[in-house]
């Protein structure tokens, strides 16, 4: 896999996680797991660094994207646990597509 198509995969995301997220936090009054808000806050977060350290070059990149597909992977199953939710259902879409880049950069790079 291309670094690039990892890249712009970690930074797509990195936004639909912070779009999710602005989208349950005026919902919160609906009992929305903290937890969840958590996640996405740290899938966002792990995306924007896995991007950042790819950018970079770093030769920590690779450890970087391990967890980072490890999250995108939680996230994803948190999302699906709503389920119903049109724009939950698009993160986890969207955070399945990340984990699966990584996961190949990473055995690109084994």
């Amino acid at each position: 896999m291309n670094a690039q198509r990892c890249i712009k995969s970690c930074t797509e995301c990195h936004q639909v996680c912070l779009r999710t997220l602005a989208h349950l936090l005026p919902q919160t009054t609906k009992r929305i797991d903290p937890a969840l808000l958590d996640t996405l806050l740290d899938c966002a977060e792990i995306c924007h660094a896995s991007a950042s350290f790819m950018l970079r070059g770093s030769q920590y990149g690779s450890h970087v994207c391990a967890v980072c597909a490890t999250i995108c992977e939680n996230c994803a199953a948190a999302c699906e646990r709503l389920g119903d939710d049109l724009q939950l259902q698009l993160c986890a879409e969207t955070c399945r597509s990340c984990a699966a880049s990584c996961r190949e950069m990473l055995a690109e790079a084994a």
